[in-house]
C-alpha cells in the first residue's frame, strides 16, 4: 500500500520536482558516503554538518569547504568526492540516461522531459544523443587533462602514484568547475608555474562556457563541410561565448586596476597578468585560486563578488545567474534606453519570453542572495564584504572564499548549502518546483496603466 502510495505521488510531480528529487536522494547518497569511516584519514572524524556541507558542494560542484579535503578525506574518500563532482558537474539525469543506455532501457517521454528540464534546454529533438555527446566530450577533456596535469605533476610529486592522482583529481576538479583540491593550498603552490595554471584554466573554461558550444565547436572541427554547406553556429552559442570572453577580460583588466598600487605593487607584469588572468577565469565558477584573494582590497573583492553572481553559462557545470541572462538584461536596458521595443543580436530577435525570464532570474537572483546576506550577517560577526563574496560564491557555484566558511555557524552553512543547490539547478528551475500545474481560466482581467518610475 505504502509503495502504491509513493508511486502514485512520484508520477503527480512535475519533471521539474522529480529533478529536486533525485538530487536530494543524490545528496543522501553523497553524504553517506563521505561518512564512511574508510572515507576519513585515521584518527578524523568531521562533525556530520560538515560532512553534508561537504556533499552538498561537491554536488553542486561549487568547492566550498568547512575542512581541508586533503587532511580530512583519505585517498578513498578523495575518490568518492571525485566521482561526486563528477555526477554534480554533468548533472544527475544526464549520468542517468547514460546508465539507462548501457542497460538497454528505453528512454521513454518522461525520461526525456526528465533530462530536458536537468539540461535545462527547451526541446525533446535529440536530447539523448545530446547527453551521450555531453559525456564523450567532457571524458574526452577530463582524459587529456588527466595525461597532461599528471606528466607534468612527476616533476612536483615524489611518485609517479601522487602525480597522477593529483591530476587525476585536478582535472575533474577543475573541468567540473568543483573548486576543491587535495593540495592543501589550492593552486597556490603552481603560482610561479604558467603552464599548470593555463591548462586550469583551459579545463574551467571547457565546463564552464556551456556543453552546447562545445558540441557546436566539435561539429565545426570535425564535421564541417561533410553535407556542403557552411557550418553555422546557433545564436545562443555566438552570445554566451561572445559574453564569456568579454567577462574575462574586462575582469582582467578591473581586477589589475583596482590592486595595481596593493597586492600588485610589487609584482612583475607577467605575475599581474596571470594572477588577475586566473582570479577572472576563476570566478566564472571555477573556485580554484592561485593566491590568497584575502590579500587583494575590499573594492576587488565587491567586484569579484559581482562576477561570481553572473556564474557561468547555462547547461555548464556552473552556477549563478548564468552569461547568457546577465547578456539579454544589458541588451534590454540598453535597447530601452534607445527607445527600441525589442533587442536585435546578430541579425535576430530575442524573444519577449526570454526577456522576461531573463529580468525575472537577475531579479530573484538579487532577492536571494541580499537576502542570504543579511541573514548571515545577523548570525555571523563578520564583515558585510566577506559575508557578501561568500554568499555570491556559493550562489555561483564558485568556491572562493576569505577564509571564513570553516567559522561559520551551523545555521549558516545551512543558509549557503541552499544557495549552491539553487545556484546549480537555476532560479527558474527552483522557481518551477512549486509551480501549480492546474490550468489557468481563460478569462482576463482588463488592463490598467501604473506609473513606473
Amino acid at each position: 500500500m505504502v509503495n502504491r502510495s509513493f508511486v502514485r505521488w512520484i508520477n503527480q510531480l512535475s519533471p521539474v520536482q522529480l529533478i529536486f528529487v533525485f538530487y536530494f536522494i543524490a545528496v543522501i547518497l553523497s553524504t553517506a558516503l563521505l561518512a564512511m569511516p574508510a572515507a576519513h584519514r585515521e584518527g578524523i572524524d568531521p562533525p556530520f554538518i560538515d560532512i553534508v556541507f561537504t556533499a552538498v558542494s561537491a554536488l553542486s560542484v561549487t568547492g566550498l569547504s568547512t575542512v581541508t579535503i586533503a587532511e580530512t578525506y583519505s585517498t578513498v574518500g578523495i575518490t568518492m568526492l571525485a566521482v561526486i563532482l563528477q555526477l554534480g558537474g554533468v548533472g544527475v539525469m544526464a549520468v542517468g540516461t547514460f546508465i539507462w543506455v548501457i542497460i538497454g532501457k528505453k528512454i521513454g517521454i518522461r525520461e526525456r522531459r526528465l533530462i530536458v528540464a536537468d539540461q535545462n534546454q527547451t526541446t525533446f529533438a535529440g536530447i539523448v544523443r545530446l547527453v551521450k555527446e555531453i559525456l564523450l566530450v567532457i571524458m574526452v577533456i577530463e582524459l587529456i587533462g588527466f595525461l597532461i596535469l599528471g606528466t607534468y605533476f612527476l616533476q612536483y610529486f615524489p611518485t609517479a602514484a601522487e602525480a597522477y592522482f593529483q591530476g587525476f583529481f585536478g582535472a575533474i576538479s577543475a573541468t567540473t568547475n568543483g573548486g576543491f583540491d587535495i593540495t592543501g593550498q589550492s593552486l597556490i603552490l603552481f603560482k610561479d608555474d604558467y603552464f599548470v595554471q593555463f591548462i586550469n584554466m583551459l579545463l574551467i573554461i571547457f565546463g564552464a562556457i556551456g556543453y552546447p558550444v562545445l558540441i557546436e565547436l566539435k561539429a565545426f572541427l570535425f564535421s564541417r563541410g561533410d553535407d556542403g554547406k557552411a557550418f553555422r553556429f546557433t545564436l545562443f552559442t555566438k552570445v554566451t561565448t561572445l559574453t564569456f570572453l568579454a567577462l574575462i577580460l574586462v575582469g582582467t583588466l578591473i581586477i589589475m586596476l583596482l590592486d595595481v598600487a596593493d597586492f600588485f605593487a610589487d609584482k612583475s607584469w607577467h605575475e599581474v597578468l596571470f594572477y588577475a588572468l586566473f582570479q577572472s577565469v576563476t570566478t566564472r565558477s571555477g573556485g580554484l585560486s592561485t593566491m590568497d584573494v584575502s590579500q587583494l582590497t575590499e573594492p576587488n573583492h565587491l567586484f569579484m563578488s559581482a562576477l561570481m553572481f553572473i556564474g557561468a553559462s547555462p547547461s555548464s557545470a556552473g552556477g549563478g545567474i548564468r552569461t547568457t541572462t546577465f547578456a539579454l538584461v544589458m541588451l534590454f536596458i540598453f535597447s530601452y534606453a534607445r527607445g527600441k521595443g525589442e533587442v536585435r543580436l546578430f541579425n535576430r530577435e530575442i524573444y519577449g519570453d526570454d526577456l522576461m525570464k531573463a529580468v525575472t532570474v537577475t531579479l530573484m537572483a538579487v532577492i536571494f542572495v541580499l537576502t542570504a546576506t543579511i541573514i548571515v550577517s545577523i548570525a555571523e560577526p563578520f564583515d558585510v564584504t566577506q559575508i557578501l563574496f561568500e554568499v555570491t560564491s556559493a550562489f555561483g557555484t564558485v568556491g572562493l572564499s576569505l577564509g571564513i566558511t570553516g567559522d561559520l555557524t551551523t545555521f549558516s552553512k545551512i543558509v549557503l548549502m541552499c544557495l549552491m543547490f539553487i545556484g546549480r539547478v537555476g532560479i527558474l528551475t527552483f522557481l518551477f518546483i512549486f509551480k501549480n500545474n492546474k490550468k489557468s481560466g481563460k478569462y482576463r482581467y482588463p488592463k490598467e496603466k501604473i506609473i513606473i518610475g
